[in-house]
């Protein structure tokens, strides 16, 4: 897994970007955050995660999980 910081985060919209440790910014869904209740993600804080590519063909944050 890859690790890296979430760079922001909108609970309203489900969406947000983390900051690779040794890469590019990645989009991450609220769909793709591995926790139990309401799925968010605070700035700043320390996440482990896939890099899968989207259906848009750009690389993604998938199997997100809280450090």
């Amino acid at each position: 897994m890859a690790e890296g910081t979430v760079k922001w985060f909108n609970p309203e919209k489900g969406y947000g970007f983390i900051s690779q440790n040794d890469g590019e910014d990645l989009f991450v869904h609220f769909s793709e955050i591995k926790m139990d209740g309401f799925k968010t993600l605070e700035e700043g804080a320390a996440v482990s995660f896939d890099v899968t590519t989207g259906q848009n063909g750009k690389l993604q944050a998938s199997n997100v999980v809280k450090r």
